[in-house]
């Protein structure tokens, strides 16, 4: 078994990282993370590491490259500082999307960020709500993936006892969306989209399913400049549902995507905190729930050697 845990975090998300380590009763890694006027990275860990069991929070938010970077300089760090187990705690796993080549000449730039955080010296991965599950396969190390789908699904279960449907964004989203519907009880129905080229717009198609007199529950994994959830939402309005919420896991909400939401047909979105929203973004139809005691927990499981699995049975 590993030696003491310790919990460490860059720039990303310190508030996420903070609340991990007071749901585990530890206090914080100390460590210096600084960028020089040249904008090279620098870090410097400010306590022993020699066999201790590190946990690197860092989600691959914006700034994307500037906290990639981190997360591979902090690695380093950690192994040539001896640490025992180096696990990269990737709340938002960025470059997801671009998962496989659906165009000719295009780069899997999700493996090549595996290869990056495994050559770095990562000994695991512990991450949420992967864009695709094939992520998982692009690593040689462990990769424990955990869901917050039963948070969000919670959050909704007394609203789902009045006249409720699922409704997935797309048909790729459908799992996702089906899990839920069965932990509430409800029925599911689907969004037909089709994604116009690589710019950030679709065109919504139609619904597949009753959603008519019912309200309707959005199921994503994340909202980026949420044209495809408002859209969905007004798709849903004119096939006769009575109200739409919508719940998604990450928080991009880049762009346009507050404003949108803000005069869009939803009643409610519902994210989590894997990426920092910022007050400037909380606006009153965005509600945030926080996923400290669930990725807490699961380090606990990992540094104990349990079954991270068990979570969710």
């Amino acid at each position: 078994m590993y030696d003491e845990l310790k919990v460490f975090s860059g720039n990303a998300h310190p508030k996420l990282a903070q609340a991990i380590a007071d749901y585990l009763s530890i206090p914080l890694g100390k460590a210096e993370v600084f960028e020089f006027s040249n904008e090279n990275i620098f870090v410097k860990v400010l306590e022993n590491v020699r066999e201790r069991d590190v946990f690197i929070v860092q989600p691959i938010c914006s700034p994307v490259n500037k906290n990639l970077m981190e997360l591979l300089i902090m690695i380093d760090a950690m192994k040539r500082a001896s640490a025992g187990r180096i696990t990269a705690v990737l709340p938002y796993y960025g470059y997801s999307r671009t998962d496989k080549k659906d165009q000719p000449r295009v780069p899997i730039t999700a493996r090549l960020v595996a290869d990056l955080i495994t050559v770095s010296g990562a000994n695991r991965v512990l991450t949420v709500d992967l864009h695709a599950g094939q992520i998982q396969g692009f690593f040689n190390i462990p990769v424990d993936e955990l869901t917050a789908l039963y948070i969000l699904s919670d959050y909704f279960k007394e609203k789902s006892q009045d006249n409720f449907v699922v409704v997935a964004t797309d048909i790729g989203i459908t799992k996702r969306a089906r899990d839920i519907a069965a932990r509430l009880h409800v029925p599911l129905a689907i969004v037909e989209k089709r994604r116009i080229g690589n710019v950030d717009k679709s065109e919504t198609l139609t619904i597949i399913g009753e959603v008519a007199g019912k309200r309707a529950l959005l199921v994503d994994d994340e909202v980026d400049t949420g044209g495809s959830l408002t859209n969905a939402a007004s798709a849903l309005k004119k096939f006769g549902a009575t109200e739409v919420y919508a719940c998604c896991t990450h928080a991009i909400l880049s762009g346009p995507a507050v404003q949108r939401i803000a005069s869009s047909q939803l009643k409610e979105l519902v994210v989590t905190d894997t990426v920092p929203v910022p007050d400037n973004k909380r606006v009153n139809k965005i509600t945030v729930l926080s996923l400290d005691s669930l990725i807490g927990e699961a380090i606990h499981r990992i540094h104990a050697g349990l079954s991270v699995g068990a979570m969710f049975q």
